[in-house]
């Protein structure tokens, strides 16, 4: 069964806020620090390190 990566990554995340019920500012904040970082200098570092 091939499941695309975008769908895995909302059900997956659907969950997470479902089931562990974080404060919304958390998860704005994880989403918006997560795409800052990537897109900054520091992007190939954090890759070359969860690799």
């Amino acid at each position: 069964m091939d499941v695309p990566l975008w769908l895995a990554l909302i059900v997956v995340g659907w969950l997470g806020i479902k089931l562990t019920r974080p404060p919304i500012w958390l998860v704005v904040l994880l989403l918006l620090g997560g795409y800052l970082i990537a897109d900054s200098f520091l992007g190939p570092a954090v890759g070359s390190l969860i690799n």
